[in-house]
């Protein structure tokens, strides 16, 4: 029998809307569907989707398809920065109505009215509302995600077996490597490659990073924790 465990209500790992938000900060590409055309939009490093798309809730004296309001389809997909099997992590999807024909050499920010978002991932399907989308918390590591991962991987790679330590229960003999896939808030997610699969894992910080700069103590932490359990590990062998 499985020892009994406390209940516990401590939050782990991004809800969908957290999940969709990120992805349109982070985002440096979309496809934009409207018209009958499809615009492929990128350079968007810094600004992400929302700083080329304004979105809004329809005013209530409106229709929802207003005689002259077209409709709209972003497209947006989240690749894992590091060379992981099967890279693909999401697919955000938002629809709604634009005011005017979308102008992609236009500077100025295009008004979306919002309809629902789409968020397809390991998990399954989930439908966010504008306003689970305005209540979501920006993650603060969204927009430095990929340089820190690529950092990890390239730089302290020696490190990822480390981390591995944290799994629990530890992986078969047949792992054939670990890979960093993301990176947020609430912690690290770790790919676990084997011959013919791979397992998604887990391992969450101490206490979620409300700020970028509190990521690198929090990374620091668990590196501490996987050497203690490496120290355990030696002391039962």
């Amino acid at each position: 029998m499985r020892p009994h465990r406390p209940h516990s209500n401590r939050v782990t790992r991004p809800n969908p809307a957290e999940r969709v938000r990120s992805v349109l900060l982070a985002a440096r590409s979309m496809t934009v569907v409207s018209d009958g055309c499809h615009t492929e939009v990128h350079r968007l490093d810094g600004a992400g989707a929302l700083g080329h798309m304004h979105l809004h809730a329809p005013p209530e004296s409106i229709p929802a398809t207003p005689h002259g309001r077209l409709p709209v389809r972003l497209e947006l997909t989240d690749i894992a920065p590091t060379a992981a099997r099967d890279r693909l992590r999401a697919r955000v999807t938002l629809t709604g109505l634009l005011t005017s024909p979308y102008d992609s050499a236009s500077q100025e920010s295009a008004c979306m009215e919002f309809g629902q978002a789409l968020l397809e991932d390991g998990d399954g399907r989930h439908f966010v509302t504008l306003e689970e989308l305005v209540a979501a918390t920006p993650d603060p590591i969204a927009r430095e995600e990929a340089d820190m991962l690529t950092h990890l991987v390239d730089d302290h790679h020696e490190l990822i077996p480390l981390l591995v330590r944290l799994v629990q229960p530890q992986p078969t003999r047949d792992l054939v490597r670990a890979v960093p896939l993301a990176l947020d808030r609430y912690g690290m997610t770790l790919r676990l490659e084997y011959p013919a699969t791979h397992v998604d894992i887990r391992l969450p910080f101490a206490t979620p990073v409300s700020h970028i700069d509190q990521a690198g103590p929090q990374i620091r932490g668990l590196l501490a924790s996987a050497r203690r359990a490496s120290h355990r590990n030696r002391l039962l062998a």
